[in-house]
């Protein structure tokens, strides 16, 4: 006989411990397709399905949305997609196609945006359904357990790097080397930028250097931004750690027509005066994630360079205690639910 339940993780109200369940295996709406998901990511903003901190999440929820799998089943509508394809999905997960932003081509921007494992049930689950517009094909040549991670942190970073305006040889220094930072080295340093990395303490610098970085930047002993300046100001730096207070105090190391782009959600206001912005026509940027299309373009460009996510691996009976090795910062770097 056929399978027809599956595990699934899921959190059963807002603060509630996650909970081990079997559950019977969904089926595909018409647009949609089923997954059988092989690997999920752990990310920080599932702590906004665990806590409750994100509005309008229906309860009991599976979080998710790092998911990388294979496609099982299409519903009636899908022609694009095929039973035994390796595929993901990411933060995105699905637009209406007829809000004002969608029909200008800005899905990310859909005023009706729909967010994996927060909208509908994640990848923390052996099957799932999701909207055929989320679904991402994953190259053959990248594991499920490396191709997770970059469908949020990896796509985050990629693609606020390619569309930051900077190019080959351009310095572009890289705030935080943790989950988003460690890929965001990385991707800098095969674009062709001049590649600093900036944390706290010495004992990252090694790492830092073995990820790409030409240069390390130290914040411990004094003025980050005065050390960018020596090396004439960065044409971007791409803040990965959300923290807006080392922000802030970046923001100075820009060169002329420099940009720093925020990519780590921290909820404090930046401190950033109207004249540091005047004075050398600097910008701020923020940057979403990306669509389907991005996070092909991600995981091609990953396979292709060999950046690489760094992986702790958990079963998926572990998931509370992977999402602890996550939360409490213990993590190098990305954590990593496999089936």
């Amino acid at each position: 006989m056929p399978v027809s339940k599956m595990k699934a993780v899921q959190v059963p109200k807002p603060g509630g411990d996650f909970e081990l369940v079997e559950r019977n295996i969904p089926e595909p709406g018409r647009a949609q397709v089923r997954i059988k998901v092989e690997a999920c990511g752990i990310c920080h903003s599932d702590q906004l399905v665990k806590e409750g901190y994100w509005p309008g999440i229906q309860y009991p929820r599976i979080p998710g949305h790092e998911v990388a799998g294979r496609i099982d089943a299409v519903g009636a509508d899908v022609t694009n997609w095929k039973p035994g394809q390796r595929v993901g999905v990411g933060w995105h997960g699905g637009h209406d196609f007829t809000c004002d932003a969608c029909r200008r081509g800005d899905f990310i921007n859909c005023q009706n945006e729909q967010i994996t494992g927060f909208s509908y049930d994640g990848g923390y689950q052996e099957y799932m359904v999701a909207p055929a517009e989320a679904v991402a094909a994953i190259p053959d040549d990248l594991p499920a357990a490396d191709a997770a991670p970059l469908l949020c942190a990896g796509i985050t970073v990629f693609n606020a790097l390619r569309n930051s305006g900077a190019r080959s040889g351009d310095l572009v220094a890289v705030q935080g080397i943790g989950g988003l930072g460690h890929l965001g080295i990385q991707y800098a340093r095969q674009m062709g930028f001049r590649t600093f990395a900036i944390g706290r303490g010495k004992d990252k610098e090694e790492l830092a250097r073995k990820l790409g970085a030409a240069h390390y930047v130290d914040t411990a002993p004094g003025d980050p931004a005065a050390e960018l300046q020596k090396f004439g100001g960065a044409r971007i730096i791409l803040a990965t750690a959300p923290d807006s207070k080392a922000m802030s105090s970046l923001f100075n190391g820009l060169s002329r027509n420099g940009k720093l782009i925020v990519v780590g959600a921290g909820s404090d206001p930046l401190a950033i005066s109207p004249i540091q912005l005047i004075g050398g026509r600097t910008t701020i940027q923020g940057w979403a994630s990306g669509i389907a299309p991005d996070s092909e373009d991600t995981m091609r460009f990953s396979a292709l360079s060999g950046v690489r996510p760094m992986i702790e691996k958990y079963p998926l009976e572990k998931a509370a205690e992977a999402y602890d090795q996550m939360i409490s910062g213990r993590a190098r770097f990305r954590v990593v639910l496999t089936m």
